[in-house]
């Protein structure tokens, strides 16, 4: 599809991303595009070293193209993106593999969401870090601006923030 309207919902975890995208989507009519990595670590029973980040990369890479390729609105959510898994991996490892890095500054996305994790934490047994959230919201916050994104931060409860990102884009983008 042509013209077609890409923002991710980005944060750390816990910050309400995936509820955020479906009701997003169903809120503007449109489609999202779920995080692999949760799939994909459900069949590892949440078992995964560094080199797995790549494997999510690259699944989470063909999950945006084909979902990218079968739009039917003009606006598509992104619940996380190669950000997350770059974050992440450096956060946990210390480092990132440099195709990671390479893929997410190559991939167009015309805006993201940046969600504040100020809910409570919710346990889920492929979540790791509930001590450092406002501490990986501030790297998200400086990675998004060295990669010159145009991002908004979302802050509330779940309707809040809707109504938030909803007069974000009828603003911005004109939807």
């Amino acid at each position: 599809m042509t013209d077609l309207l890409k923002i991710v919902l980005t944060g750390p975890e816990s910050s309400g991303k995936t509820t955020l995208a479906a009701s997003l989507a169903d809120y503007m009519h449109a489609r999202w595009v779920p995080e692999f990595a949760r799939d994909y670590l459900t069949l590892q029973k949440g078992q995964y070293g560094e080199d797995d980040l790549v494997k999510i990369a690259a699944g989470q890479i063909a999950l945006e193209d084909k979902c990218i390729q079968s739009a039917d609105a003009p606006l598509l959510f992104f619940d996380t993106n190669l950000l997350t898994v770059e974050i992440w991996g450096k956060h946990k490892y210390g480092r990132i593999d440099p195709f990671i890095t390479r893929q997410l500054e190559k991939r167009i996305y015309d805006m993201y969401f940046l969600c504040c994790p100020e809910m409570v934490w919710e346990y889920d047994p492929l979540r790791e870090n509930p001590a450092d959230r406002w501490e990986l919201f501030n790297i998200y916050e400086r990675r998004l601006k060295e990669m010159s994104s145009i991002y908004f931060k979302l802050q509330g409860i779940n309707s809040e923030r809707i109504q938030q990102a909803g007069h974000y884009l009828r603003h911005e983008f004109g939807i």
